[in-house]
């Protein structure tokens, strides 16, 4: 009886201290959600519900009746002092008594808040489109007060990662860009460009196609003709047909309702701008190419805000020959000024001063950001170049997003690698990275880093971290050694020495160990690749001719070739023509990974690869 007792009062004591009540069968957590909350509410309300049910086992009940309530969704239930001030995509977390409340402005902030709750409360973490961790507890053991504010770091968030085409991804780690996928009107909608993301002009608008054979008038004069490839923008029947054509695709796609919506007005992706006496003379007098294409843009700009579209923004670019700020023409305060990194190095920070190219990229930020209030970036956070290899930035991206938002950027487009056929390196770990700095860049870096190399990896997460630690540490190291878009795999992890590549050796070697036999393993053997293609293009460890023998070499090759194949890898960038993988073996045998892919010259590699194939066959026999 006595200890009978003694169990009654410590259930009793535990139970006191649970600042919620415990959930039972018969005692689901009730959300409340008023009948005149909007479809974003509600489904902000149903998406707490879905995963309280992931967490407790028991279905949350939906109420209208705030007073019994443990949650309640939405402005109906907070005073007009909590709600004030709060902007488009922010929300508000209040804890008062028993009951949690959520809300946020805009159509995403009460779902961001929603899913912020369920991140930093309940611990769920959504690292990639197929990992999600959702934590299974009977009852939610809560703080006594919770009263956070959050207000977005950036208007627009996006990256072209894969997994970030995924919608329940994309919302659950709040991108608010619409590039690759498109928010219904109950999950918040997001950031819609209108009518193409970029290069724009020439191709969309005063197409080529259309008018370069009838009026080549309207096109640059670059070299002293006339070509296709970029618009006059001082020619004033260019700037009516584009005016009239953005007029008419708004007239069709404009969504009133929408915070934001985004027309591109962008060059196209060549130098060929216009050299004519008109254009000529206005870069002259701005100091930059951005002359003429800055004020062509006010003009669309105008016109458009002259039509009553008042939520519409134009976007340009100030981009290769217009990155530099223009001295005399300052931009709309409905115009865009996306300012791209494509020149920089990224081993080193943005704001590395002893890093010639990136103090160059901070000297036109801060030019743009002294006559522009709206500022995005389109930054970039792969390799084009060959992007099956290892690219060594995870050391630089949290302090890049902070400069941006640093510089008052108000929007982030993280340029990655969107394609399937090069499913290889750490896609999904930069992808996770960047959506959590985009949200708050001043983050617990390494903790997000090693939660989600656990998840994703699982024993092979801490060898992995060594690695990646390793390439962080080694990556900027040298100071005229620098690391741009464009590299081919000699030009990355230059100071790698022979200890270091034994090192990062031994870490995969740990990491395939530490997961053979599970689910985790041919993720590991996928990043793996990116490894091994840097040795082979290096001549390292197994392709080192001062170590291996030729057979041995020429082995190593052709497996690290079947394994690219096995795992799906198709091509070893998505920027060169005709650079699918080939399976020409001479090419695979003789080439460092770097040209295992379809050339112009592949009528030699073909013909010499009987005799290849006989070497090799006379080379496995003798092991020589």
């Amino acid at each position: 009886m006595r200890k009978a007792v003694c169990c009654l009062l410590v259930m009793l004591f535990v139970c006191a201290l649970l600042p919620m009540r415990p959930l039972a069968a018969d005692a689901p957590y009730r959300i409340a959600v008023s009948d005149a909350c909007t479809p974003q509410e509600r489904y902000a309300a149903e998406t707490l519900q879905r995963y309280l049910y992931r967490i407790t086992g028991t279905q949350p009940l939906l109420t209208d009746d705030a007073s019994d309530a443990d949650f309640a969704v939405g402005t109906a239930w907070f005073d007009r002092d909590d709600l004030s001030d709060l902007p488009n995509g922010g929300y508000r977390i209040v804890k008062k008594g028993g009951t949690v409340g959520i809300c946020g402005g805009g159509m995403r902030g009460t779902l961001n808040g929603v899913y912020a709750f369920l991140r930093d409360h309940c611990g769920c973490r959504w690292y990639s489109a197929e990992v999600t961790v959702i934590p299974t507890a009977r009852t939610l053991t809560l703080p006594e007060t919770i009263d956070k504010t959050y207000t977005p770091y950036f208007e627009y968030t996006e990256t072209d990662w894969p997994d970030a085409f995924d919608t329940e991804y994309a919302l659950a780690n709040a991108l608010s860009g619409g590039y690759g996928k498109s928010m219904t009107t109950e999950q918040g909608g997001n950031v819609q460009y209108v009518y193409g993301f970029c290069h724009t002009l020439s191709t969309l608008f005063c197409a080529r196609d259309t008018y370069f054979d009838a009026h080549p008038e309207y096109f640059a004069l670059h070299d002293g003709k006339r070509s296709p490839n970029q618009l006059c923008l001082t020619n004033p029947d260019t700037l009516r047909i584009v005016i009239g054509e953005a007029l008419d695709v708004l007239q069709s796609r404009h969504d009133p309702d929408a915070d934001i919506q985004i027309l591109s007005v962008t060059q196209d992706d060549n130098s060929d701008y216009c050299e004519c006496a008109a254009c000529k003379t206005l870069d002259d007098a701005n100091g930059s190419h951005a002359g003429t294409m800055v004020t062509f843009a006010n003009a669309v700009a105008d016109a458009v805000k002259a039509a009553g579209y008042d939520n519409v923004l134009i976007d340009t670019f100030a981009y290769q020959y217009t990155r530099k700020a223009p001295t005399q023409v300052v931009p709309r305060d409905n115009v865009v000024i996306r300012l791209c990194s494509i020149e920089c190095c990224f081993c080193h920070m943005l704001d590395d001063d002893g890093c010639r190219e990136n103090r160059a990229f901070m000297q036109d930020l801060r030019d743009w950001h002294a006559i522009c209030d709206r500022i995005y970036i389109w930054d970039y956070t792969t390799n084009y170049w060959e992007t099956v290899c290892i690219y060594p930035d995870f050391g630089v991206l949290q302090r890049n997003v902070q400069i941006f938002y640093e510089n008052n950027v108000r929007g982030l487009f993280e340029e990655g690698n969107a394609s399937s056929a090069i499913h290889a390196e750490f896609g999904e770990l930069r992808c996770y990275l960047l959506a959590r700095l985009m949200q708050d860049p001043y983050l617990d870096y390494d903790a997000e880093m090693r939660g989600f190399l656990a998840a994703y990896y699982g024993a092979a997460a801490e060898p992995i971290y060594g690695f990646l630690t390793r390439t962080m540490e080694k990556a900027g190291a040298s100071r005229i050694d620098h690391l741009g878009t464009f590299p081919d795999s000699t030009k990355t992890l230059t100071r790698f020495t022979a200890k270091d590549v034994r090192d990062c050796d031994a870490f995969w070697h740990q990491a395939e160990e530490n997961t053979a036999g599970t689910a985790y393993y041919e993720r590991v053997e996928r990043a793996h690749l990116s490894w091994r293609f840097w040795k082979c293009e290096n001549y390292r460890s197994e392709f080192s001719p001062l170590r291996h023998l030729l057979f041995a070499r020429w082995q190593a090759k052709e497996t690290l070739y079947n394994d690219m194949v096995r795992l799906g890898i198709r091509k070893i960038n998505d920027t060169r023509r005709l650079r699918e993988l080939t399976q020409c073996r001479a090419l695979i045998l003789l080439r460092p990974a770097g040209k295992w892919c379809a050339l112009y010259e592949g009528k030699f590699w073909d013909a010499i690869t009987p005799a290849v194939e006989w070497i090799y066959r006379f080379f496995a026999q003798t092991k020589l």
